[in-house]
Order: structure tokens, then sequence, then C-alpha cells
């Protein structure tokens, strides 16, 4: 297992080699396998990937982001253009029905809301609007439809994907379904593993909701 002062040391190197990151202007605390990043980033994405960054490192138990978006002048702009911006790429996506996202912007924060039928299409918005010039913050309330499910296939479905996608790791999942609502417990190897057994669930026709409960156990 490694010590604090080794997953500080790996997590500045992984910072350092993620090439949409700049390094120089990010801090990394590390206590009891749980980093804090602090400093400031020029965009929102930046931000976003540091997180990620953080994340893919082994060790890491759980990260606190405490960094600030702090744009430059080139980069600022009004709510007004972030909100037409944002509302036009997201009306050339061809996977979300027209309309169905709402976009309000304030301070340069993005708040998405409406309902769509699938988690991709939620997760595609939030990333097409991240990108755009003057973002320092992306909320993301978009509902899913319910949709009537047997919670036995549901279960059965993503047992099925899990073990294509995820071999042993499986094993050590325990996938509980309520409804439309799937709460996996157990553990995973790795940040990564967990992202993928997650993502299993969310790619499970009627699923609206799933409640992380799965430890990181190196």
């Amino acid at each position: 297992m490694k010590t604090d002062a080794q997953l500080k040391t790996d997590v500045l190197d992984e910072l350092k080699w993620e090439p949409s990151v700049n390094a120089t202007h990010i801090g990394v605390q590390v206590r009891d396998g749980v980093v804090t990043l602090m400093g400031h980033v020029d965009n929102y994405a930046e931000k976003w990937h540091a997180e990620r960054a953080t994340q893919r490192v082994a060790g890491v138990r759980a990260v606190a982001v405490e960094m600030t978006v702090k744009l430059n002048g080139v980069s600022a702009r009004t709510d007004a253009d972030i909100a037409s911006s944002a509302a036009q790429v997201l009306g050339w996506m061809n996977n979300l029905p027209p309309g169905a996202i709402k976009v309000s912007v304030e301070g340069g924060w993005v708040t998405l809301s409406g309902t769509v039928d699938w988690e991709f299409q939620r997760h595609s918005a939030t990333r097409a609007v991240r990108y755009l010039l003057g973002v320092v913050g992306v909320s993301d309330q978009v509902a899913l439809k319910s949709h009537p499910v047997k919670p036995s296939a549901v279960k059965s479905d993503i047992l099925a994907a899990l073990h294509r996608r995820a071999n042993a790791e499986a094993s050590h999942i325990v996938v509980d379904v309520n409804g439309a609502e799937v709460t996996l417990t157990g553990t995973a190897g790795s940040w990564s593993e967990r992202e993928l057994v997650k993502q299993s669930a969310w790619n499970t026709s009627g699923v609206n909701s799933v409640v992380d409960k799965i430890a990181v156990a190196y």
C-alpha cells in the first residue's frame, strides 16, 4: 500500500503527464489516501480533467476538489453569450430530442435541466457544454424518463454486462434493483473498474437512477 508521500508524487506525475492540464498551477495534498487538489486552472474542462487524472492513480481513495477556474480576459464571456452557445451546441447534437434539455447560466456556471431517455444522452450534453469558452462549472440536473421494468431482468442484464466487460471483478459487485433504481455495492480494484461497473448499470434499459456504494480496494 502506498504512503501518502508516494501517492502525492504519483498524482503530481499524472497531472504533469495529462496534456490537457497545466500542473504548475495545481497544488496537491494527501492524507490517508484522500487527495485534495488546490490552486487555479484556466477553464472548467481543465479542472474536470485534473480530477479524472487524479482518480486514475492507484491508491487514491477519494478526491476533494478545491481548485478555482480563473478565466483570462480572452476567455471571459457574458452569461447570455454562454447560454446562446450552449443552446446552439445542444441543438446540433443528433442524439438529443429537440428542446429536451434547457440551459441556464449564472456567473459562468451552466445548469442543464430537462428529461431524456438514456444516461448517454445526459452524459453527452454535459460533455458538450464542458468545453465552451467562459464556462466555470456545470450542474447536471437532467432527469431520465421512467420506464416499466422487471427488476429480475435488469439485474441479469447488468450482471451479464459486468461479466463481459469486467471479468473477475464482477464477482465482487452486488446489484440490487428497486423499480428503476439500481444500487451497487461491493468492491472494485480501481477507479476505472468502478466507473466501468457503474456505466454498465446506466447502459441497461429501464434504469433511471444508479446509487453507487462501491468501495475502491487496493
